[in-house]
C-alpha cells in the first residue's frame, strides 16, 4: 500500500518531550532509558502510550525508540492537514535517523476512517511509503488466514467548481465593423 497516510508534524521535533511513567530507569552513560508502567510519551502533537517504553540515543544523537503494549499506541498530526494518523501494535518501534516507524504483531494504522491491519506494517516517512504485511500472528476470528485487511474510504468531490463562470456579454465600446 504505497499512499501518503502521514507526513508527521516537522515542528513537533522542536518541541519538549514530556515522559510519563510508573518507573523510569535513565543510564547517561549508555545513552539507554527504560520507562514502564502507564508509559505517556507527549511532544507536541506526538502522543505514545505504552506498557514499556526503551528510548536509546546513538553516537549522532538519533534516538531509537520500542514501545511495548497490549497494544501500544501512538498519534500524531500531518503535516499541513487537519486530521491525524494513529497506529497500534504490540510493539512499535521508530528510527528517528531513518524517519521509519515500524508495527510489530497485531499492527493496525489508521487515518480518518482510512485503516490499514496485518501483522507487520513499517512507514518511511521521508518517501511516505506505506508497507503492509500479512501472516498468521495477524490471525483474527474475522480474518483467519492472516491476511492484509485495508480499508480506503472514497475521498469526497468538489460538487461546485472553484469560482462560477463569468456570463458573456457584448462589449459596449467595440464598433461593429460590419457597420463601418
Amino acid at each position: 500500500m504505497a499512499t501518503p497516510w502521514a507526513h508527521a508534524e516537522k515542528a513537533d521535533r522542536d518541541k519538549p518531550i514530556n515522559l510519563e511513567s510508573d518507573t523510569a530507569n535513565v543510564d547517561d552513560a549508555r545513552k539507554v532509558s527504560i520507562y514502564e508502567g502507564n508509559v505517556v510519551l507527549t511532544q507536541g502533537t506526538l502522543k505514545i502510550r505504552a506498557d514499556k517504553l526503551v528510548v536509546k540515543e546513538d553516537a549522532e544523537g538519533f534516538q531509537l525508540g520500542t514501545a511495548y503494549g497490549n497494544p501500544a499506541s501512538f498519534r500524531q498530526k500531518r503535516e499541513g492537514y487537519d486530521e491525524y494518523i494513529e497506529g497500534y501494535a504490540l510493539r512499535i518501534e521508530y528510527d528517528q535517523r531513518k524517519d521509519l516507524v515500524q508495527l510489530f504483531n497485531q499492527a493496525r494504522m489508521k487515518r480518518d476512517q482510512d485503516e490499514a491491519r496485518g501483522d507487520y506494517i513499517s512507514y518511511d516517512g521521508k518517501t511516505e511509503f506505506f508497507k503492509v504485511l500479512g501472516g498468521k500472528e495477524s490471525a483474527t476470528p474475522s480474518h483467519p488466514r492472516g491476511r492484509v485487511h485495508t480499508v480506503l474510504q472514497p475521498k469526497k468531490k468538489d460538487t461546485a467548481p472553484a469560482s462560477a463562470p463569468l456570463p458573456l456579454k457584448p462589449a459596449a465600446s467595440v464598433a461593429n465593423p460590419r457597420e463601418e
